[in-house]
Order: C-alpha cells, then structure tokens, then sequence
C-alpha cells in the first residue's frame, strides 16, 4: 500500500467533519466490518458518520456494536464519501445516486476497478477489514474494543475462520492484535460462522435438493417461493455456496439465487488453480480467484444455461488468463 496514499487519506478523515460510509448490497461480514470499524473508529475522533448498507444489516450481524447506526438511505450533504469493500461503485446499489465521484476507494477485490478519487485497493489482503487494521496508526484512527470486535468479524468471514487459501500469516498476525486490543474471537466467530436461523436452515434444505454434479461442477439453485416458503428474510443464500464447496471431488461450484425484476444472483466459489473472478467479470459481476459473484439480469433457466456453458469453458482449460 502507497504511504503517501494513506497519509492523504488520513488528511481527508483529518480535515473532514460530515462523512459518508457505505458498502454493498446483499452485505456479508467484512462489508460491515468494516464500515462499522471505520465509522466507529471516525466517532471516536469527532466526526459526524452516517453508516449506510442499502439491505440493511443481516441478522447474523446485529450482535455488533454499532449496528443499530447503520441505515438504508443517507441525509444531507458530505464532506467525505468513503465506500468501503466494493470492486465497483454499482454494487453499492442506488444510495449514491445524485452523489458525486466517491473520495475513497477501500477495497481488497482482484476486480477493483479503482474507481473512487484515491484508491486504497490492496488486493493481496484477505479482506478490507485487514487492510483497515493495518493501517489504522498512518491513517489516525483509534483502535477500540468495539472497532476491534467488527474489523476481526471481517477477518473471520471472509477467510471462512482463517482457512481460505490467501490466508497469510500477516492476516493473522493482524487477528492476533485485534485480539489484543479486546476482540472476543470465540463469540465473534460463533456469531459469523455457525449460528444460523431456523429459516436459513429450511431455505438450505431447498437449495441442497436442487443439487447437480456434471464432472467437476456442482450447482444449485434457490427459488423465490424458496424464500417465501422458508420465509427467510434475506436476497442471499445464507452461505450454502460455502457449504457446497465442501462436497468432495468438486472444483468449481456454484449457486443461482432468483431476484425480483427477472435477475439471478450467481455465486462462484473454486478450487486453487482456478479464477472464476474472470468468469464473473464476463457477467459484470467480479471478486477474487477463487470467489466470486454477479447479478444478472434472465430468467433462472437463461442465466443458469450461459453461466454454466462459461464455467466448463474454464474447467475444460478453453479460457486461459
């Protein structure tokens, strides 16, 4: 990360009273990580900080401190606009419409597509929380219980507990810190990894008897009467993809989640060796190497036939990067 970068940041947090935080839809752990941690972290200096997530904070995450603060839409004017954990600015959805240009790009997404006034874009991190973290002293910003609690959420999320295949011994070194500062690792990974609703576990079961192997790809897919009928709350899949992944002799997997206004949410995860942010990319979508996601726009059986086409297309060894 470029010092003189983050010096000129820490001068825009410096000089700014009224800022405006915001990440993507469809939020999962390091999205509000670290716009908790960032926004808390500005309250603690003074600053006047509106936390916004177009979808809301899921449940799994309302245990954080602070997440009573974060809102759907944003109010007045700004002397800063951050946006945090995005690898462009349409994943933010509509709540920067009628902003201008983002001043702050904070991002560790191969895709980034740097487009914010200054990008702090690191993408060797493991997730933006780690990239706030480490940079927390140059930035000067403070490093309390509370901020410490939501940027290790971000951590455990994003690595599934530590376990993806871009874990570094930085990031846990980083995890060790935040430890120290106050940061409970056992609640906070309960919380983030294994305590789900009984409504995510009905709408699992849905998704997992749509389940379809063809070589080494497997898919499923999750329904708007899925939803309704499990009646779970959120646009997501819960984070069955990630259970899906575990399944033996798999090395790309995937999972189509029907929206409203004929799009499907597509979600990639795959093995070391294969980069299915390329595929997602195709789709306008993107994300790392091995996950990745898109929103587009079809029917399910449209979108799950090009997507799938692409994604043997990758396995078969047809597309190379």
């Amino acid at each position: 990360m470029d010092n003189h970068l983050l010096q000129t940041a820490g001068q825009l947090f410096l000089d700014s009273q009224r800022v405006l935080l915001v990440s993507h839809i469809r939020p999962d752990g390091d999205a509000v990580g670290s716009l908790l941690g960032l926004g808390l972290a500005l309250q603690a200096i003074g600053k006047d900080t509106q936390m916004i997530l177009a979808d809301g904070v899921p449940k799994s995450f309302r245990h954080l401190p602070g997440s009573d603060q974060i809102h759907k839409n944003p109010e007045g004017n700004f002397d800063l606009v951050v946006v945090l954990d995005c690898s462009d600015i349409q994943r933010v959805g509509p709540v920067l419409d009628g902003y201008p240009q983002p001043d702050l790009n904070i991002d560790h997404h191969i895709t980034n597509l740097n487009f914010g006034r200054i990008n702090l874009v690191d993408t060797k991190a493991v997730s933006t929380t780690e990239i706030l973290a480490e940079h927390f002293q140059v930035l000067g910003l403070p490093l309390t219980r509370p901020v410490a609690a939501t940027l290790l959420t971000g951590l455990i999320t994003d690595t599934l507990g530590f376990r993806t295949a871009n874990m570094t011994p930085k990031a846990l070194r980083i995890a060790a810190n935040l430890m120290e500062a106050g940061a409970n690792i056992y609640t906070l990974y309960q919380q983030a990894l294994f305590t789900r609703s009984l409504q995510a576990a009905r709408y699992w079961g849905s998704g997992l008897a749509t389940i379809q192997l063809e070589d080494r790809m497997l898919w499923a897919t999750l329904t708007l009467k899925d939803r309704e009928e499990a009646n779970y709350p959120g646009r997501d899949d819960a984070d069955l993809i990630n259970i899906l992944t575990t399944i033996n002799g798999v090395d790309v997997a995937l999972i189509f989640i029907e929206q409203k206004n004929n799009k499907v949410k597509v979600s990639w995860r795959a093995q070391p060796g294969f980069d299915v942010s390329e595929i997602a990319l195709q789709f306008g979508g993107g994300g790392h190497k091995p996950a990745a996601g898109a929103e587009i726009e079809g029917s399910i059986e449209e979108v799950r036939i090009k997507v799938l086409a692409a994604t043997r297309d990758l396995l078969n060894g047809k597309i190379k990067y």
